[in-house]
C-alpha cells in the first residue's frame, strides 16, 4: 500500500520576497535567543504555515499567515523555550483552520510537535454547561498544559498576538476577549511567572474595555517621566557607590508599575492618580559571579543608606514562590519621607522573575525542573474529578488562587507547605490529605487551640486533630479558600440538599397521590418558574425545608390543571392606586427614557427600543459603552469597565450589542463628583454657587462630611456629557482649600 503524503512537497514549496524575508527575521531571532536550534525544521514548517493559509485574512485585512509568524516570534524572542516550541507555534492553526491533518503534521515534524498541536486543537467541550463557554476554554487549557506545559505557553503566545491586534475586530468582541484575557489567561500567566505577557495582557485588556482610563494614566506616567528618572539617580548615588567600590557587577532598572496595577489601586484605595506614590519599582540585578549569598551584602547596603520598614521585608531567596519566583524585597523611607520599593536579585533569578517557568527550560535544559513539575502537580491536583455542573465555580476558585498571595506554613514535623493567603486550618488539612481534612474537629497553631476558622499566617506550625468520622459542615464554605477544600465542601451542601429535596418530593408525592394530581415535570418546572424557582428540585428543597408549605404548590397546581395558568400573587401595595404592575413597569420605563429617547445608535442608526442607563456605572456621553438586552426586551447601557457588565459578557454573550452615543442638545446624564479638601466657612457655599449658578448645572444631591479640619463630600449632578463632567472638576479644583477632585466610581 503506497504511503499516503501530505498535499504539500515542503520540500519544494517556494517563498516570495516578502516572505522570504520574515523567515530570515524569524531565523535571525531564533539564532540570537535560543541556545540551539533546527533551522531546517523552522524553515519547512515556516513554508507549510504560509501556502496552508494562503489566500485566507485577518479582520485586519493583513495575510493571516503573519499571524503564526507573530507567534512563534513570541515564542524565540519572548518566552525563549526551544525550537520544537517555534514550529509548533508556526503550525498551531493549520490542523484546525486548514486542510492539514495531525497525521501530516506527525509525518513531516515528528510526534513531539505533532503532540503539541494536538493539545492545541484539542476538541472543544470538557464541560457542556450553559454560559460556561470560558470555563471550557480554561479547562482544555489546563488539561493539555498537564500533558506538554510548552502547549500552554504558546497558547499564552497566540493570545498576546490576538490582543495586540484586537483593534481590528467589532467593539462586542473586543470586550469578550478582553473580559476573558483578564479573568482567565492573564491569572494563569501570572501563576507562571510570565509578569512582562501577564502585565502586557492586564494592559491590553484595559485598554479594550476602558480606552479613557488607559489613556489618562498612560499620559500621566508619560508627563512625570523626567522626573522619576531623576529622583531615581539621586536615590540610587549612596547605594551605587557603594556597590562600585564592594567590586560588585551589576544593572539598575527603575521601572514604573504597569497600567492596569495602577488603575486598580486608584479604585481599590479611591484615590486619584497624583495620590498614588508607589508607582515605581527599583530593580538591583547582580551578574556573574555573584551568588544569592550576594543580594544580602546589597541589603545591607540599602539599610546602611535608607531607614527600612520592617513589615514591607519580603525574603524570597530563602522561600521561593509557587512559580520559582526568587528576590529580596524591601522597603525604605528617605528623608523626605517618601516610602521607595527596592527588589535585589541576581540575572538568573531575574530572567525567571521575568520568564517565570518558562526560564527554567534554559536553565535545566530543556527538561522540565523541580519548581515546573511541582506547578504540574498542582494544576493535576485541582483538576481531580471535576464536575460539569461546577464548571464556572471551578473557574472561579481557580482564578482566585492563582491571583493570591502566598503563605507557609509548616506541619508538626517541620515540612513546608504553600497555601493561599487568607487560607484556615481547614485548608491545611486538604492539602495534606482528603480524608484528614473531612475528620478535621480541631487545630493547634504554634501550639495553641484555634478554631478551624482560624486564618492562618507565614510561619506557623499547624496540627490537625481528628474524629474516627466525618466532621463535614456546611458553615465551612465560608472559610475555606482552596479549590480542594471547597470542591469537597460544596460536594457535601450538594448532597445535603438533596437530602431535603428528596424529603420535599415524598411530601409532594404524597400530597398529589391523596389529591389524584397527574403533572408531567415539564408542567411542574414551568410552574417551579411562576413560583420563582430556577428548577423543580430547587422548589422541592423548599417544601423539604418547610420555607414552603406543599399546600402551596397543590393549589399552583390544581390552578394550572383547571385554568391552563397559575393564579400569581402579586403585592399591589407598593403601585400607586388604580394601576396594576405592567402599567406601572410601562410609566416607570417610558418616563426614565423621555429626555434621552435618541441618545444612542445602535446598528448604524437611532436605538428604537425603549433603553435606560445602568445605576451600577451610570455613563454619559463620551464613555466608552455597550447595551445589553435584557430577556424582556429592554436595552440597559453599561460601561465597558462596569463589573456587571463582565459578568454579563460571561454568562450571556449573546445579549451584548454595540452601541454608540448620538446625543441630541438637553440631554442630561448623571455623574458623580468626589472632593476632599481643607475644611473652612463657607467652602460648601463656594462649591454650590460654582456649580449651580457659574456652571448653570443642576445638582441631584450633596453628602458632606469633615473630621480633623478635612473635608470630604460627594456630589451627584446632572451633566451633558463627559467633557462638561471633566470641565467642573477643573473649576472645582482652582476653589481655595480642594485638593482633590475627580470622578467618583
Amino acid at each position: 500500500m503506497a504511503e499516503t503524503k501530505t498535499k504539500f512537497d515542503i520540500d519544494n514549496l517556494q517563498l516570495d520576497e516578502t516572505e522570504k524575508f520574515h523567515l530570515e527575521h524569524l531565523i535571525s531571532v531564533c539564532n540570537d535567543q535560543l541556545e540551539g536550534f533546527d533551522k531546517n525544521l523552522i524553515e519547512r514548517a515556516f513554508k507549510l504555515s504560509y501556502h496552508s493559509h494562503k489566500g485566507i485574512t485577518r479582520a485586519s485585512g493583513e495575510p493571516y499567515f503573519l499571524h503564526p509568524v507573530a507567534v512563534a516570534e513570541i515564542i524565540a524572542e519572548e518566552i525563549k523555550i526551544d525550537d520544537v516550541s517555534v514550529a509548533a507555534a508556526l503550525l498551531h492553526d493549520t490542523v484546525e483552520d486548514t486542510e492539514v491533518s495531525l497525521e501530516d503534521i506527525n509525518r513531516e515534524f515528528g510526534p513531539t510537535v505533532a503532540q503539541l498541536i494536538d493539545g492545541l486543537t484539542k476538541i472543544k467541550g470538557v464541560f457542556k454547561t450553559k454560559n460556561t463557554k470560558q470555563a471550557e476554554t480554561f479547562m482544555k487549557l489546563l488539561i493539555t498544559m498537564a500533558e506538554d506545559i510548552r502547549v500552554v505557553l504558546i497558547k499564552f503566545a497566540d493570545r498576546l498576538h490576538n490582543m495586540r491586534t484586537l483593534s481590528h475586530l467589532p467593539r462586542k468582541k473586543q470586550m469578550s476577549i478582553a473580559t476573558e484575557t483578564l479573568e482567565l489567561y492573564a491569572p494563569l500567566a501570572h501563576r507562571f511567572g510570565l509578569f512582562n505577557i501577564k502585565s502586557e495582557l492586564e494592559d491590553l485588556s484595559f485598554k479594550a474595555i476602558d480606552p479613557n482610563g488607559f489613556k489618562f494614566i498612560s499620559r500621566k506616567l508619560k508627563e512625570k517621566k523626567e522626573s522619576r528618572e531623576e529622583f531615581i539617580a539621586e536615590f540610587m548615588q549612596p547605594i551605587r557607590k557603594q556597590l562600585d567600590i564592594s567590586g560588585f557587577n551589576f544593572e539598575i532598572k527603575g521601572r514604573p508599575k504597569h497600567i492596569y496595577s495602577i488603575y486598580k489601586k486608584m479604585m481599590r484605595q479611591q484615590k486619584p492618580f497624583e495620590e498614588i506614590y508607589d508607582l515605581f519599582a527599583i530593580r538591583i540585578i547582580l551578574d556573574e559571579p555573584h551568588k544569592k549569598e550576594d543580594c544580602w551584602r546589597v541589603y545591607s547596603f540599602i539599610t546602611d543608606a535608607y531607614t527600612p520598614i520592617p513589615e514591607r521585608f519580603r525574603d524570597f531567596i530563602s522561600v521561593p514562590k509557587t512559580n520559582g519566583y526568587q528576590s529580596l524585597h524591601t522597603t525604605v523611607i528617605t528623608s523626605q519621607g517618601r516610602k521607595v520599593e527596592i527588589q535585589i536579585r541576581t540575572r538568573q533569578m531575574d530572567e525567571i522573575a521575568e520568564m517565570g517557568l518558562a526560564a527554567h527550560w534554559k536553565y535545566k535544559e530543556g527538561s522540565q525542573s523541580a519548581v515546573l513539575d511541582k506547578f504540574v502537580n498542582w494544576v493535576r491536583e485541582v483538576l481531580e474529578n471535576p464536575r460539569p455542573e461546577a464548571a464556572t465555580e471551578f473557574v472561579e476558585d481557580f482564578q482566585l488562587n492563582l491571583y493570591t498571595d502566598e503563605i507557609y506554613v509548616f506541619t508538626p514535623r517541620g515540612e513546608l507547605r504553600t497555601l493561599p493567603k487568607g487560607s484556615t486550618p481547614i485548608d491545611f488539612a486538604f492539602d495534606i490529605h482528603s480524608e484528614i481534612g473531612e475528620r478535621a474537629i480541631a487545630a493547634k497553631v504554634n501550639g495553641k487551640m484555634v478554631p478551624l476558622s482560624h486564618v492562618m499566617k507565614s510561619g506557623d506550625q499547624v496540627e490537625i486533630i481528628t474524629g474516627k468520622k466525618s466532621n463535614l459542615n456546611p458553615d465551612w464554605i465560608n472559610h475555606v479558600t482552596t479549590h480542594k477544600a471547597k470542591s469537597r465542601v460544596r460536594q457535601f451542601i450538594k448532597q445535603e440538599e438533596r437530602k431535603v429535596s428528596d424529603k420535599g418530593r415524598e411530601l409532594w408525592e404524597k400530597k398529589a397521590d391523596r389529591f389524584k394530581l397527574e403533572i408531567s415535570d415539564q408542567d411542574l418546572a414551568k410552574i417551579a418558574r411562576k413560583l420563582n424557582f430556577a428548577s423543580i428540585q430547587s422548589m422541592m428543597y423548599s417544601i423539604g425545608a418547610e420555607a414552603m408549605d406543599v399546600g402551596k404548590l397543590s393549589k399552583a397546581v390544581k390552578s394550572f390543571l383547571s385554568k391552563g395558568r397559575v393564579d400569581e400573587e402579586v403585592d399591589e401595595s407598593r403601585f400607586p392606586p388604580g394601576i396594576t404592575s405592567e402599567e406601572f413597569d410601562d410609566k416607570y420605563f417610558d418616563t426614565a427614557q423621555e429626555s434621552n429617547r435618541q441618545a444612542l445608535v445602535m446598528d448604524g442608526s437611532l436605538a428604537n427600543i425603549k433603553f435606560s442607563y445602568s445605576k451600577c456605572c451610570n455613563p454619559i456621553p463620551g464613555d466608552d459603552v455597550v447595551g445589553y438586552i435584557s430577556r424582556a426586551g429592554g436595552l440597559k447601557i453599561h460601561r465597558t469597565n462596569c463589573n456587571n457588565l463582565r459578568h454579563l459578557l460571561k454568562t450571556e454573550p449573546e445579549h451584548i450589542v454595540d452601541v454608540s452615543w448620538s446625543k441630541p442638545a438637553g440631554s442630561k446624564f448623571i455623574g458623580a463628583l468626589k472632593i476632599i479638601g481643607e475644611d473652612r466657612v463657607g467652602l460648601i457655599n463656594d462649591i454650590s454657587s460654582l456649580i449651580s449658578n457659574s456652571l448653570k448645572t443642576n445638582m441631584k444631591s450633596i453628602n458632606v462630611s469633615s473630621d480633623s479640619g478635612i473635608f470630604e463630600g460627594t456630589l451627584i449632578l446632572y451633566v451633558e456629557d463627559l467633557k462638561h463632567l471633566e470641565m467642573i472638576i477643573k473649576k472645582i479644583m482652582n476653589i481655595d482649600g480642594i485638593k482633590q477632585a475627580y470622578r467618583f466610581e
